[in-house]
């Protein structure tokens, strides 16, 4: 890998979320809840996305937190890929 990729690499764009479906094939569904402050009346308010993330293995599994890194466009709703696993779901 050269110098240009790794740059590239290590500015991706990544986000911090709980998988929330896996039941397609490749693909875990992920989602990343933030919190900002309202513009006018300053109250803290949660906001929240959902993305599809590529998962090559199939490793991940509803409830795990992950790390997801943006990339190029895998398909027509995916273009994101799982990079690694922040915390194991909790077994209820």
């Amino acid at each position: 890998m050269s110098e240009t990729q790794q740059a590239q690499a290590k500015n991706r764009r990544t986000l911090i979320g709980r998988v929330v479906s896996d039941k397609r094939a490749k693909t875990v569904t992920v989602l990343v809840e933030r919190r900002t402050a309202h513009e006018l009346y300053g109250k803290i308010v949660g906001h929240s996305s959902k993305y599809h993330a590529h998962d090559e293995k199939g490793e991940y599994k509803m409830g795990d937190l992950v790390e997801i890194a943006e990339g190029r466009p895998i398909s027509k709703t995916k273009s994101w890929t799982v990079t690694r696993l922040v915390e194991k779901a909790k077994l209820v």
